[in-house]
């Protein structure tokens, strides 16, 4: 083994048997009396089902702990944090920019696209980009942006109004409807 390599040792997440510091505890399992135990009472249950003592609620008085196959728990739990994961909706925001002289045909049809994002239940943010001396022109930006918004209001609703941070005029409109 390399010696400047430090090999990680990983610590486990819960107290388990030997560690659980309580006088006391709520053992709580399948095939087993629930009640309140004193420590070597449960650590002795545990041995005899062949099973770990895992503290599953410190801070609960007294804590409560579970007889149970501490490696099959923890498999459990990373199951139980993936598939919640998995149920999570992910937001997508889809840009779509402008200049501050944006024909009326570029217009009608950077429209039609952020209809199709926000039926699809995307957020749509669009921006005015102002290059060179351009910024001197901000007012159109927001004029343009404030059309966008009220193309839109039937298929979205706006989340944040026109901000101008740096050479860049911003609009957030989210989906009206809560689809997927």
């Amino acid at each position: 083994m390399n010696p400047n390599r430090s090999r990680r040792i990983t610590e486990p997440a819960h107290n388990i048997n030997r560690r659980i510091r309580a006088k006391e505890v709520r053992v709580v399992g399948e095939d087993i009396e629930q009640g309140i135990y004193p420590i070597e009472k449960a650590l002795e249950m545990a041995i005899e089902m062949d099973l770990d003592l895992v503290e599953i609620s410190p801070n609960a008085v007294p804590p409560v702990c579970k007889i149970v196959d501490y490696n099959k728990f923890v498999y459990e739990q990373k199951k139980k944090l993936k598939e919640i994961k998995a149920n999570a909706k992910q937001t997508v925001i889809k840009e779509i920019r402008f200049g501050p002289n944006t024909s009326d045909h570029d217009f009608q049809f950077k429209l039609k696209h952020a209809v199709s994002f926000l039926e699809n239940g995307e957020k749509v943010r669009a921006y005015v980009h102002f290059k060179g001396r351009a910024i001197v022109y901000k007012e159109q930006g927001e004029i343009l942006l404030l059309k966008f918004a009220q193309a839109l209001e039937d298929v979205g609703k706006v989340e944040l109004l026109p901000k101008l941070e740096g050479k860049r005029m911003f609009l957030t409109v989210a989906p009206k409807s809560g689809k997927n």
